[in-house]
């Protein structure tokens, strides 16, 4: 049974910096590709970012275009947001998503097979 855990939600000030981190298990090999996607309250869940299977492709909401960096360490079996200066309109709960199939990263809710249980991430002004 695949499952993804994700760790490292929390408060942090404008301005500050958090690092989420999500590790799949329950699957062999590391040639899928991986999404994050954020859900604030009333809102509808966002794609924020995306990564190939290899690490060399990644893509980015505009918003967080210079301030998110996705990263993975296939060997770790690990995949990370970066997230710096962050700012209060960055506050929703976080997902991790897990695609087995593809060559390239994915940026719809849809194109995912396998979901996080989410991480709240709450930025204060």
């Amino acid at each position: 049974q695949v499952r993804l855990a994700e760790y490292g939600g929390g408060l942090v000030q404008t301005g500050g910096s958090l690092t989420l981190v999500c590790e799949p298990s329950g699957l062999t090999g590391s040639m899928y590709a991986m999404g994050w996607f954020r859900q604030a309250p009333g809102k509808e869940r966002e794609y924020v970012a995306a990564i190939s299977w290899n690490g060399r492709n990644t893509g980015y909401t505009d918003s967080v275009k210079g301030r998110f960096t996705v990263s993975r360490d296939n060997a770790a079996n690990t995949v990370s947001l970066q997230m710096n200066s962050l700012r209060p309109e960055d506050t929703a709960v976080y997902y991790c998503a897990l695609r087995t199939t593809g060559y390239y990263y994915y940026t719809a809710p849809s194109d995912y097979e396998y979901w996080g249980q989410g991480t709240q991430v709450t930025v204060s002004s």
